[in-house]
């Protein structure tokens, strides 16, 4: 199997990258968002790397870890989409707020046009042993924990409340995105912020 990347803080295991690896990466990461996770085979996915199963088993293992590496990817961009548009935004927390839905509009017409990533995976995974599991919810812990953090600096004492309230908005968003029944879903969410926040 391929080298492990270990992390002492209980994070998932990584594997490190050959160019076979992130040719087969590459392919999944299509595969997984366009057809979904069950969907898709490691016949598949080879055959799109252009590489053997053989390859594709030495330098990953698993489906399993194919499916972390794809997810825990998604999320390392997303994370550093987001702080360049919350360094941006200031130091103002309503403006970081919203900075935080203009970064989702952006990412979602670029990176997601069938919804979320993590909401789509968890849709498939509800196993929390699999070991993709913490990956999808340590992402939404992250969202939850910089929504609460942004709300302590509008309203300490109802932080909790007010985060969880940004983050239904931002999450449902998300959704309505993918759907495409909801014109401009992050320009109405934002339109609900605004109001929230007395803006």
């Amino acid at each position: 199997m391929g080298a492990e990347v270990g992390d002492p803080e209980g994070k998932p295991r990584r594997v490190r990258m050959t160019p076979g690896a992130r040719r087969v990466l590459e392919a999944a990461e299509r595969l997984f968002y366009e057809r979904g996770i069950h969907a898709v085979g490691v016949d598949l996915i080879a055959a799109e790397a252009g590489v053997t199963k053989k390859t594709l088993y030495d330098r990953f293992g698993s489906k399993e870890q194919i499916v972390v590496e794809y997810l825990a990817g998604r999320d390392e961009r997303w994370r550093e989409l987001l702080a360049g548009r919350l360094e941006e935004a200031g130091e103002g927390a309503p403006a970081r707020i919203e900075a935080v839905f203009e970064a989702s509009r952006a990412w979602s017409a670029r990176y997601g046009a069938r919804g979320c990533g993590m909401i789509n995976a968890h849709a498939e995974i509800g196993d929390p042993a699999h070991p993709a599991y913490p990956v999808i919810t340590g992402q939404k812990r992250w969202m939850l924990d910089l929504f609460t953090g942004l709300a302590r600096e509008i309203d300490a004492a109802g932080a909790d409340r007010l985060a969880r309230t940004l983050m239904l908005l931002h999450e449902g968003a998300l959704v309505a995105h993918g759907v495409g029944i909801v014109p401009d879903p992050f320009g109405t969410a934002l339109d609900q912020v605004r109001e929230l926040l007395g803006g």
